[in-house]
């Protein structure tokens, strides 16, 4: 009878990569989705496509791009999976309410802009995290999603005019 083998012995240099770097990797996922849950697993996912990889990784010193484009990879098939499961109706439901803001106005101004961001579509979310969030440029932002800079640069702008429009980011008056 064979013992099973922990995969992580194969390559110690993926478990020490991991324990460095686990946790801006899950800030990054994080970015990608609302779902706190959902990002363990798209980190998870990303991870273990990262690990059957490792050997063919030629640079290390690029491992977090390669993470990164692992994520986005699996979180754009996540999307053209997804079955749909909300349906437009004719009324809103009421918003929600948020308690009276405390007396740290810069935390709730970045909970508020957290929010708003949730709200977007998922590629206008992914390119603002991305370019705000992760401070990509929009070349790199472009290439990340294998997608063109002129269209980065557009849904970053539409994204924009969405978070200005948004009522909860409004100033009161």
């Amino acid at each position: 009878m064979t013992t099973p083998v922990c995969p992580t012995a194969s390559y110690p240099s993926f478990s020490s990569y991991v324990r460095t770097r686990g946790t801006v990797l899950m800030r990054t996922a994080r970015s990608l989705t609302a779902n706190p849950c959902d990002a363990e697993d798209l980190l998870q996912t990303a991870l273990a496509k990262t690990y059957v990889a490792w050997d063919r990784i030629e640079d290390h010193r690029a491992l977090d791009g390669y993470v990164r484009r692992a994520l986005m990879n699996t979180r754009t098939s996540q999307w053209r999976k997804r079955k749909v499961d909300e349906f437009a109706c004719d009324e809103l439901p009421e918003p929600e309410t948020f308690p009276a803001a405390d007396p740290a106005e810069a935390q709730a101004l970045r909970d508020a802009m957290w929010r708003a961001v949730t709200r977007l579509p998922d590629r206008q979310r992914a390119m603002v995290v991305l370019r705000y969030y992760e401070d990509l440029s929009e070349a790199q932002t472009a290439e990340l999603l294998g997608v063109s800079v002129g269209t980065v640069k557009s849904a970053v702008s539409r994204a924009l005019g969405k978070l200005r429009e948004d009522p909860e980011l409004r100033p009161a008056c």
